[in-house]
């Protein structure tokens, strides 16, 4: 998809002024006008073009949140944690949704800056061509996800690729990247939920004890449990906690 929106501005030819072009063969056709460049170095990018590319990534933006971004941790672990507690619809899936979102911003904001800054800044102000703006948004971006990727998801997406193991990191294709780094979040954020929903597992085992050795077994025991475990959840603070371990884990 990243490649997509550079090939468009790759081939997009870049806006003459007509009133400051040199008028030296009257003979001269007018595409050949159109097409030839105004001084040296790089044009600065037109303002189609630009929109061009806004409008272009503005498609691209959810996958790359998801794909690229520790997204995928956070909503997956509120999620099974709105499950451990019992709670079906509370807090909302837009609740959860925007509190990862937020999230994800905080932890990528250097990211996403840097890629600004040496790659997209560049771009739009003519400085550099668009494969070397490419690689230089892409970077930061890659390292990022280098940096919380493990080895055994790396090796099982060049297996499944048929991809031969490169000498060094910067050989490696950034959808195998973004692959593994999608299989590692999936594996730690089952992990975290683990030990998030064991401890209100213990809860509800206690309860069902309790109940099943008074005799009251039609009472369900996530009625008598639910109040016990918000009780210790709150009470403990339980969303700081979580979400300062979640930050804390993540390699910046």
């Amino acid at each position: 998809m990243i490649q997509l929106w550079w090939f468009i501005a790759a081939h997009a030819a870049p806006v003459v002024d007509m009133a400051a072009a040199p008028v030296t063969d009257l003979a001269t056709p007018a595409g050949a006008l159109l097409t030839q460049t105004v001084g040296e170095g790089p044009v600065p990018t037109s303002t189609a073009v630009r929109m061009i590319l806004f409008l272009t990534g503005l498609g691209f933006i959810p996958a790359m949140v998801i794909a690229m971004t520790p997204f995928i941790r956070f909503v997956t672990v509120f999620s099974l944690l709105r499950q451990a507690l019992g709670l079906n619809q509370s807090p909302p899936n837009q609740v959860i949704v925007g509190l990862s979102l937020f999230l994800t911003l905080l932890v990528m904001q250097p990211v996403f800056e840097k890629s600004w800054t040496d790659g997209l800044a560049p771009f739009l102000d003519g400085q550099s061509e668009p494969a070397d703006a490419m690689d230089a948004t892409v970077a930061p971006l890659r390292t990022f996800m280098l940096a919380n990727t493990r080895r055994d998801d790396m090796a099982t997406i060049l297996e499944v690729a048929r991809i031969q193991r490169p000498d060094s990191l910067t050989a490696l294709p950034t959808a195998a990247v973004a692959s593994a780094f999608v299989l590692s979040e999936l594996k730690t954020s089952l992990i975290i939920a683990i030990y998030v929903f064991i401890p209100f597992l213990v809860i509800d085992l206690v309860v069902s004890s309790i109940l099943l050795g008074m005799g009251m077994m039609m009472l369900p025991p996530v009625v008598v449990s639910l109040p016990f475990k918000l009780m210790i959840f709150v009470l403990m603070d339980g969303w700081s906690l979580l979400v300062r371990d979640l930050v804390q884990g993540i390699a910046r």
